[in-house]
């Protein structure tokens, strides 16, 4: 058996009461907590153990990610003042020359930083898959691997052109027929369901505003068909809003509805402008929300209503969103700006740095339907842990650990696990070699501009 004690630091488990301990541990054997407690661990539990000194430090389950699009880390700082629909409209053309060799870089670099920011599950959204552009999904899986991050692959798809009144130009969608079967063979050959997986995939159509009715409508019959998740965009923009209103004569909410996504199974992006109907139709439903509060104010789409939401039951997680309209890339930032902007909305005591801390944790293992596997720190969970470092002049004199993350600069790691696996060591990633990836992305970008 393999055995490690994170011991000394404050744990913040984030289980269903919030439990922490000032000088507590936890006990990792073969991958899964097997002990959180108070002070040291026990003798027995000592005896052999590789021992990881958190004085110092705060503990907290590793950070889940439930919104991204990895490839566009290969397209940062384009349409900079623009908002969504023409920031998006500016750069189709470009992801439009993408495949599967620079998405393979674009999602290493994107990766790399998550990890370095504390996340240890990945969940993105990938929907351009250009004529000939090759195996898309199994790059960024195997990206994934070599940083050593769990993975939640979505097979998105785009069918809606411009022509036929969508947002997207022709060139960068697909047939219905097509990305439904290319969504059915992305499961097939990626989705692992056990309970220590390290790479599921769901089914995402890209938008309201990308995708037609029958791709909608199809895709959730072949997700339930196949037993996995469903992702889109929702209710993002006011722009977004008005499209649904003359196209389809309803809310985003209630076409989404109309189509069979809502559910347990589903969740969506963004959710700025749900109103309080919505709100109700989510948390009947148990859809999930993944809340990106800096790509929000980078496409200033607004600040979601997360406290209502969480309010009225509604599971959410944090997500960092395309890096394209987030170029930090950075999820343990988003923590910081989930409790600023949620505050700005509703009043300085309405949200909280464990508010913040929980919607980044158990909050997104929720919304990916992983809240028995990961997202807190308890006995019989995998062992996906983040210890930062706030004992450094960024922090020192902040009493509260929590506080340090949810309000102060984002600490450093001085680990991170994925399973019992070490992934970050000392602030720098241990698995690959970080140097490599920065001078493969930056040619990446290179070679992706001048294809365009």
């Amino acid at each position: 058996m393999s055995r490690t004690i994170i011991e000394g630091g404050h744990i913040a488990t984030v289980d269903a009461t919030g439990t922490e301990y000032d000088g507590g541990h936890v006990v990792i054997d073969d991958g899964v907590i097997s002990a959180v407690g108070a002070g040291r661990a026990s003798a027995d539990e000592r005896a052999g153990a590789e021992i990881v000194d958190a004085t110092g430090c705060l503990v907290t389950p590793g950070l889940v990610n439930t919104h991204h699009h990895l490839y566009q880390w290969l397209t940062r700082g384009y349409a900079q003042d623009a908002i969504l629909f023409d920031w998006l409209t500016s750069l189709y053309p470009l992801w439009s020359r993408i495949d599967a060799g620079l998405t393979g870089v674009g999602a290493a670099g994107a990766m790399a930083v998550l990890a370095r920011s504390g996340c240890t599950t990945v969940g993105d959204h990938h929907y351009i898959f250009p004529q000939g552009s090759g195996d898309i999904v199994g790059a960024i899986v195997e990206s994934a691997t070599r940083v050593g991050v769990r993975l939640h692959a979505t097979r998105g798809s785009m069918d809606l052109g411009a022509s036929k009144g969508g947002l997207p130009p022709d060139f960068a969608v697909e047939t219905t027929a097509a990305a439904l079967a290319a969504s059915q063979e992305a499961v097939e050959r990626y989705h692992d369901a056990s309970f220590d997986s390290m790479v599921r995939v769901a089914i995402a159509p890209c938008s309201p505003f990308s995708v037609t009715a029958d791709l909608l409508r199809e895709a959730a019959v072949l997700a339930r068909s196949l037993d996995v998740r469903l992702h889109t965009h929702a209710s993002e923009t006011v722009e977004e809003d008005a499209y649904c209103a003359e196209r389809f004569g309803m809310t985003p909410t209630d076409y989404l509805e109309s189509l069979g996504w809502l559910g347990d199974d589903v969740w969506m992006a963004h959710c700025v402008h749900l109103d309080e109907p919505a709100i109700a139709r989510y948390a009947a439903t148990g859809t999930g929300v993944a809340h990106c509060p800096s790509s929000n104010g980078r496409l200033a789409a607004g600040i979601a209503p997360v406290r209502a939401m969480l309010d009225a039951g509604v599971p959410v997680g944090l997500g960092v969103d395309g890096a394209a309209s987030n170029e930090s890339g950075q999820l343990g930032i988003e923590v910081r700006e989930a409790v600023l902007m949620n505050r700005l909305r509703t009043g300085a005591d309405s949200f909280s740095v464990r508010d913040g801390l929980r919607i980044a944790t158990m909050g997104g293992a929720r919304v990916l339907g992983r809240q028995d596997e990961i997202g807190s720190l308890e006995v019989g969970k995998l062992a996906d842990v983040a210890v930062w470092q706030v004992d450094r002049v960024e922090h020192a004199g902040i009493l509260d650990p929590v506080a340090a993350l949810g309000l102060g600069a984002m600490p450093p790691l001085k680990r991170l696990f994925v399973g019992g696996n070490v992934v970050v060591e000392d602030a720098t990633l241990a698995t690959t070699d970080e140097g490599a990836i920065a001078r493969e992305v930056a040619a990446a970008s290179r070679e992706l501009a001048e294809r365009l």
